[in-house]
């Protein structure tokens, strides 16, 4: 209760009580900026994404464009070489998407490095928005909003992955006004050039590990829903479990890379958020919720308490239950897929400890498909 509801409600009361959800920053003068795109196989859709970062709303002036195709073998690399703003990196060789964000932060020029999907799509005025935060110089870094493109009738993946989203993007933006987010969405993120750190090009979340580090040497990390960064969802959910069971598997390894964070003595409100919005949920959370089940029954049955407690978890399970029977269809039955969705999360949280453990997940990935893709 505590994982999922109860840090919402408490950090969202003690920033009401503080008065700090209302920040306005005062940039004197716009920083120099440069955008850092990854992109892998992306194909003609890399087009697209190309007139999408022309369209932004920066100074010309102050704007340095890189595009890096590294391992792209469908000859996508040719598309971003057309353009004379884009300064475009190849390499025939894989090494992972970390390993081409820090081959192209050696040739960036900016103050800000600002890094972006192939596959998203940024509201106009995202680099304005991004770096107004950057006006405090206790600001490391900053992060946009990852908004899910779904529509009500869509399937599980869809419904269940907006859903998130929206209420991550909740917590996200409470988290900084109580203090700093704690991880980035690396659909959108920015960094402080001086800042950035060159991590092992083994790490499976380059953008969680990237904002945590700056977490720990003391800067702020701050989000900016106005910068906006689009995407479809999964396009079903085996492809969405793939993304979660990697993603589990890299929160596990970050775990045990952040001694700092998870260390209350070094900085007691980093370890509060760090440890309530997704140490447990990554890694105590998900056993715990099939312990409760079991003990629930060995309970006193006749306390109205704890048989409450029952058949709502069998109600729970039930409906996530329908949700596996239902979920490449559309039910037009707001949050009927979220039990169905937080299970697939909690599976996927137990098979990336196991993931972890066995060294066997690969830096190098499949990016799941999308549901535009299909």
């Amino acid at each position: 209760m505590y994982t999922y509801i109860g840090y919402a409600i408490i950090i969202f009361i003690l920033v009401r009580l503080s008065g700090r959800h209302k920040v306005v920053y005062h940039q004197k003068e716009l920083l120099s900026v440069t955008l850092i795109v990854p992109c892998f196989n992306e194909g003609k859709a890399l087009e697209e994404k190309i007139k999408n970062t022309f369209d932004l709303e920066y100074p010309k002036e102050l704007l340095q464009l890189i595009f890096v195709c590294d391992g792209s073998s469908d000859g996508s690399e040719q598309i971003p070489m057309k353009y004379d703003q884009i300064l475009t990196l190849f390499s025939p060789e894989r090494k992972g998407k970390l390993a081409a964000m820090k081959r192209a932060v050696s040739y960036s020029e900016g103050d800000i490095l600002v890094f972006c999907d192939g596959n998203t799509v940024l509201n106009k005025e995202a680099l304005l928005n991004i770096v107004q935060p950057y006006a405090d110089n206790r600001v490391g870094a900053v992060t946009g909003e990852k908004y899910i493109l779904s529509d009500p009738e869509d399937s599980a993946s869809s419904v269940g992955e907006g859903m998130y989203w929206k209420y991550e993007s909740f917590l996200k933006k409470y988290d900084s006004f109580f203090y700093t987010v704690v991880g980035g969405a690396g659909e959108l993120m920015s960094y402080r050039k001086t800042l950035f750190e060159f991590l092992p090009d083994n790490t499976i979340l380059d953008d969680f590990m990237l904002t945590m580090k700056i977490a720990e040497k003391g800067y702020l990390v701050k989000y900016v829903p106005e910068a906006r960064a689009s995407e479809y969802a999964s396009s079903n959910v085996e492809e969405e479990t793939k993304r979660k069971i990697r993603i589990a598997a890299g929160g596990w390894q970050s775990i045990s890379r952040l001694p700092k964070a998870i260390n209350p003595f070094h900085d007691w409100k980093l370890t509060f958020q760090y440890i309530s919005h997704r140490v447990l949920r990554w890694t105590v959370t998900p056993f715990l919720m099939i312990l409760v089940f079991v003990l629930n029954h060995l309970l006193p049955l006749e306390n109205p308490l704890f048989l409450t407690l029952l058949i709502g978890q069998y109600l729970f399970y039930f409906l996530s239950f329908l949700g596996y029977l239902l979920q490449n269809r559309s039910v037009p039955i707001p949050g009927f897929f979220l039990p169905f969705y937080l299970n697939v999360m909690n599976y996927s949280a137990i098979r990336g400890l196991f993931r972890w453990l066995s060294n066997s997940q690969a830096v190098t990935w499949e990016r799941a498909k999308r549901a535009n893709e299909d």
